[in-house]
């Protein structure tokens, strides 16, 4: 019975894992770039990604005004402050008056110089790349939902949950099988005991790579070791990748294990019948309450504010988010502290808090700045990168090993 339930979980890993092979190489290449994505984004686009310029930086609603100068026919969706040296206002078309159709726009980013709040350009963020400067936001969409929209974050999401599944799977065929006891004569068992190894030194062989071995062994032992060394690693990318794509498994989950409120209630506000298109509230009124009430809430629940980071307008709940870096922040870049007013009455709406506020969001933000490579500084950036390298490792070595096995019983076959 164990030999057929091994059997079976060994199937379960080969077939599973030959499903998955060609989405974990896509995602685990884009992720090793996507470890570097600002200097990448400075190398391929240096106009939209400069240097650090010296001074103070334009408030996020200055900055936003400054934009709709500059497009007067679009509407201004955020302001984000997060990448140095650059302010990224997320633009799309605005409904012309005369003729109540979209007006045309050739772009959905504007960049501008966070100091003095001079253009430095704008790009087309979605589809195929057509050039540099597209280039890596492609490929970010590529990792997130295979550059497929909803479509392909479902798809990865299913993946995801799989993976989660098959990293238990892989470690349990790693364990040694536990032997049967002899039926021998009770004058015998002292010697069959001194002959039995202990389970961890049966174990040990799974971890070791024997290099100078065969080809097949040498291929077989990167794939079996190369998963146990990592095996946390891969539990941890595998099921934030859940919590990134696949909310209707993984909200359950962390709310059966920890406290956890339902992302979707966290604001208690209902989508609009119609995107709200100009609110009764202004961006720099809307960030001079969004940081009046911030201010309140820091002194309530015992934080600090470090840093704005962006100002949006989440036009299909009629609210302005207003994130900042705080105290309660873990990551090495950005912020995760966000609170929440109505775009019309500027009515607190919501607070949340990265770390401390629910021990759930706690763990999830752990969870996703691991797999974001935005904590630990530049060496977990280069762990991550290589990290990404081996999920491809893994996905080849498990291939060959599938075709050398294909072969073999090919070749037996005529004989049985």
């Amino acid at each position: 019975m164990i030999a057929v339930t091994r059997q079976l979980w060994v199937l379960l890993h080969r077939y599973v894992g030959l499903v998955l092979t060609a989405f974990l190489i896509v995602v685990g290449l884009t992720g090793s770039l996507l470890a570097f994505l600002p200097e990448l984004n400075h190398i391929f686009t240096p106009q939209l990604f400069p240097p650090v310029q010296s001074g103070t930086p334009l408030k996020a609603a200055v900055l936003a005004e400054r934009a709709q100068a500059l497009v007067p026919n679009a509407l201004i969706n955020g302001v984000n402050l997060g990448t140095p040296g650059t302010a990224i206002i997320n633009v799309i078309p605005g409904i012309d008056p005369s003729s109540g159709k979209l007006d045309s726009l050739v772009f959905n980013q504007l960049f501008l110089n966070p100091v003095t709040g001079n253009e430095l350009g704008h790009r087309m963020v979605g589809g195929l790349p057509d050039g540099l400067d597209n280039l890596m936001p492609f490929i970010y969409e590529l990792h997130d939902a295979l550059a497929l929209g909803e479509t392909g974050a479902w798809i990865l999401g299913i993946v995801a949950v799989i993976w989660t599944i098959d990293c238990f799977v892989s470690l349990y065929l790693t364990l040694p099988i536990r032997r049967r006891k002899a039926l021998l004569p009770a004058a015998f068992l002292p010697f069959a005991r001194g002959r039995s190894k202990p389970w961890w030194q049966r174990w040990r062989p799974a971890w070791v790579v024997r290099w100078k071995a065969s080809s097949y062994k040498l291929n077989f032992d990167l794939h079996r070791a190369g998963g146990l060394w990592l095996w946390a690693a891969l539990l941890v990318f595998a099921w934030s990748s859940v919590g990134f794509n696949m909310k209707s498994v993984y909200v359950p989950v962390t709310q059966w294990l920890f406290d956890y409120p339902n992302p979707q209630s966290i604001w208690g506000m209902p989508t609009l019948d119609k995107p709200l298109q100009h609110p009764a509230i202004g961006w720099q009124k809307a960030q001079e309450i969004a940081e009046r009430l911030l201010t309140e809430q820091a002194q309530l629940h015992g934080f600090t504010v470090e840093q704005p980071v962006a100002l949006y307008l989440n036009r299909a709940l009629g609210f302005y988010v207003y994130w900042v870096r705080s105290s309660l922040d873990i990551q090495d870049k950005g912020g995760g502290t966000v609170i929440a007013i109505d775009a019309n009455t500027g009515e607190f709406k919501g607070l949340h808090l990265p770390t401390g506020q629910y021990s759930g969001k706690t763990v999830s933000q752990w969870l996703f700045m691991l797999h974001m490579a935005n904590v630990f500084g530049l060496p977990y950036r280069i762990f991550v990168c290589v990290l990404g390298l081996a999920i491809v490792m893994l996905s080849v070595t498990g291939i060959i090993i599938w075709l050398r096995k294909r072969n073999v019983r090919r070749i037996l076959q005529p004989l049985g």
